[in-house]
């Protein structure tokens, strides 16, 4: 069984806010966590934006809105971008937020709680458990569902959204997994990678305002395929070492 946090009344959340071409948003998404009733030390980590997102960003560097601010040199995908934020956290609980505001941030202390009451090391926000949601993409919930259901298989676990941008997790726990994943195979790496350390996973509906392709969604069909291959990759072949010993 993995300890309760030593402290749960001061917790700082580490948010990590990956960031590619979000010049549109970045500054709201900024703005939005800065609202938060919570401690929270915001890490932005620009992966190699073309559409002035890094310069958005350095102009909040150190201020109020972007505590912490990280560049990578050349595009490498979400999966690295959060793997440099949680390497650069200093929260006792880290979580991801999507640049886009597709997830709401005013919905982190809830996800928070079963961790600070200690009954979780990790929780994950469900896009599909009843949340108001935009309407958009049928082929987009079936893909998400199909892929949900594949990796419950393998994990043993009966998550209702496995894709989901919010999975908070303890940093003690979260620190010590081996991630290694570049792009948005992260999502499927992690959860692997969580059920094999034995961590007691809660979910919690959360709202979602998913946006169009025109809108500047990124991901395909063709990360949909990628997902069943880290699917079978992550949880098949974990890696060896004691990063599982509690």
């Amino acid at each position: 069984m993995m300890a309760r946090l030593q402290s749960t009344d001061d917790v700082l959340l580490s948010v990590i806010v990956p960031a590619y071409n979000e010049a549109a948003t970045i500054e709201a998404t900024l703005r939005q966590l800065k609202q938060v009733p919570l401690r929270v030390e915001v890490i932005a980590v620009n992966d190699a934006s073309t559409d002035g997102t890094g310069t958005i960003l350095d102009g909040f560097a150190g201020s109020g809105l972007g505590q912490r601010l990280v560049h990578h040199p050349t595009n490498r995908g979400k999966g690295a971008a959060l793997r440099t934020g949680i390497a650069a956290a200093t929260g006792s609980v880290i979580v991801a937020q999507d640049a886009d505001l597709e997830y709401d941030p005013t919905e982190l202390p809830r996800l928070l709680a079963p961790i600070k009451e200690g009954r979780a090391d990790a929780v994950y926000g469900s896009r599909f458990q009843g949340g108001p949601h935009r309407v958009l993409f049928f082929w987009h919930s079936v893909g998400n569902n199909f892929l949900t259901l594949v990796s419950n298989m393998f994990t043993n676990l009966n998550l209702t959204d496995m894709e989901t941008c919010y999975k908070m997790v303890r940093a003690d726990v979260l620190k010590r997994l081996p991630l290694t994943a570049e792009r948005f195979g992260i999502e499927v790496e992690l959860t692997a990678r969580l059920a094999q350390a034995g961590a007691r996973i809660w979910e919690l509906p959360i709202s979602y305002s998913g946006r169009t392709y025109a809108e500047g969604k990124k991901i395909t069909w063709r990360d949909g395929m990628a997902a069943m291959f880290h699917i079978l990759r992550y949880n098949l072949f974990p890696p060896r070492g004691k990063w599982r010993e509690r």
